[in-house]
């Protein structure tokens, strides 16, 4: 792995560490509003003298639709065989040549990271990336007129490391949405953003490719999309969260990673399409969470090879390996070996172009699957459905005290309750940035039994217990080898 790494770093390139949780405050919970373009994203191109492609009216109406955000995190407590996967870029900073410390400086203070937004809604919705605000206790918006606000993070979505922000502003300048599937390979793009602190930076570059996946955000449901516009256009750390526009001055993307070697710019940059990114921040105004619905399918990319093995007469499109008993596809009569080659219409030759196209549609959205079987194209719509099997969206059901915590908890099983002679309980399988990383050195693995006098069984009855709960508390538990340990601290 870390061979791999140091041959090509596929780094996020916001300026945040995550450390701590931000309280949610009110706000205003008018409809926003998204302005969409549709057309050609070239069609306003402008050159200047010697035919050369003509920035600075791009510039002008961009950069004052893209803010700069600093994100304050608390003091983290490490614990050196706490064992779990890097969850933001103080993580990474190892894999940036930083000697193992924290890019931030000393643990001890309160450290902050910076990165870029983009203004979607004239009252005050801004999109940026999930790793550039994710558990900040305290976000700061500057706008391009250096007017100051404090930010309210009202959702994040690290499937696809995108994130919503508020201000409690009117009358803002905005983006309008491009169609970014209508964006060409080889057509003009400028970033805007602020890397290295440096605001109100443009760039600008080409579209290098698009669909690519390049294995940076994963998470333990795997349900993570990457479809990435790859520019050449320059992003360093800071860019993160800014405006990938088209000559237009439309948003075709967020600015979210570069592949370097180095951790700065060397020559890629890639971006969440402004498709993807217009349905995450909808879901996640509308509803509070995304709101997902899942094929149910094993797939893979079909090539030359493949389609020679299996004797098919075509050798492009999503080879489906498997389905999931009951899934949506399944249901909907997809069967093993269909080759999937248009989604609604729109063609599909790689897997993230699929998951992307799937990725914009809710439970109890049909899709329309152009597939081949047995040599002859056949048509197939299908209901999509959530992991669980339903069709219904649903509201955010707030992990409330788990999230204050910092940690992922999953029910003890039967059988380790048994073994430990415990009546239930939870189990941490993730410590991330909270209470618990701030004040305890819990590590994963413990099992909570009882918090104050409350017994705990389940991940609600951590909830339950800590509802409206001020000053200090006691959480009590055992570790698999038999520990039994006891955890104090203020949730004030």
């Amino acid at each position: 792995m870390k061979k791999l790494i140091s041959t090509l770093l596929i780094a996020l390139v916001g300026g945040a560490a995550s450390i701590g949780l931000y309280k949610l405050a009110g706000f205003d919970k008018k409809e926003i509003v998204f302005n969409e373009v549709m057309g050609s994203p070239s069609s306003l191109t402008r050159f200047g003298s010697g035919n050369l492609a003509d920035f600075t009216t791009v510039a002008e109406k961009a950069n004052p639709a893209v803010v700069h955000i600093k994100a304050t995190f608390g003091v983290t407590r490490t614990s050196t065989d706490q064992r779990r996967q890097p969850q933001s870029l103080e993580d990474l900073f190892d894999l940036f040549g930083g000697g193992g410390g924290s890019p931030f400086g000393d643990r001890g203070v309160p450290q902050q990271g910076a990165g870029s937004g983009v203004i979607i809604g004239n009252d005050g919705y801004i999109v940026t990336n999930n790793h550039v605000v994710d558990n900040a206790e305290e976000v700061e918006v500057t706008l391009y007129d250096n007017r100051s606000y404090k930010g309210t993070i009202i959702g994040t979505d690290p499937s696809t490391d995108l994130a919503l922000v508020k201000i409690n502003e009117k009358d803002l300048p905005t983006l309008a949405f491009a169609n970014s599937d209508a964006v060409k390979v080889g057509e003009w793009v400028m970033a805007v953003g602020n890397p290295f602190n440096l605001t109100s930076t443009v760039t600008a570059g080409i579209v290098s490719a698009k669909g690519r996946n390049i294995n940076i955000l994963r998470n333990k449901d795997n349900s993570a999309i990457e479809s990435f516009i790859q520019t050449d256009a320059a992003v360093n750390p800071g860019n993160s969260g800014g405006a990938l526009v088209n000559m237009n001055g439309d948003l075709v993307g967020i600015n979210t990673a570069i592949a370097s070697q180095t951790g700065s710019f060397a020559g890629y940059s890639f971006a969440v399409p402004a498709n993807l990114v217009k349905k995450v921040t909808e879901d996640l105004k509308k509803f509070g969470t995304v709101q997902r619905g899942f094929l149910g399918i094993i797939i893979r990319n079909l090539d030359s090879k493949l389609a020679k093995e299996l004797d098919l007469n075509i050798s492009e499109g999503i080879y489906v390996d498997s389905l999931v008993a009951n899934g949506s596809a399944a249901v909907a009569g997809v069967k093993s070996q269909d080759v999937i080659t248009r989604v609604d219409g729109t063609p599909v030759k790689t897997v993230p172009e699929l998951q992307e196209l799937v990725g914009r549609h809710r439970p109890g959205d049909v899709v329309t699957l152009m597939l081949v079987r047995d040599g002859k194209e056949r048509e197939i719509k299908v209901t999509l459905k959530t992991r669980d099997g339903s069709t219904e969206v649903a509201k955010k059901t707030s992990q409330g005290a788990l999230d204050v915590l910092g940690i992922e908890v999953e029910k003890v099983s039967d059988k380790e309750s048994k073994q430990l002679d415990i009546q239930g309980g939870v189990k941490v399988t993730a410590i991330n940035r909270g209470k618990i990383s701030k004040f305890t050195d819990m590590k994963e693995g413990f099992i909570i039994t009882r918090i104050g006098n409350k017994v705990i069984k389940n991940p609600q009855d951590v909830n339950k217990a800590l509802e409206g709960v001020k000053g200090g508390i006691m959480i009590e538990g055992i570790y698999p080898d038999g520990e039994m340990q006891y955890y104090a601290f203020g949730m004030d």
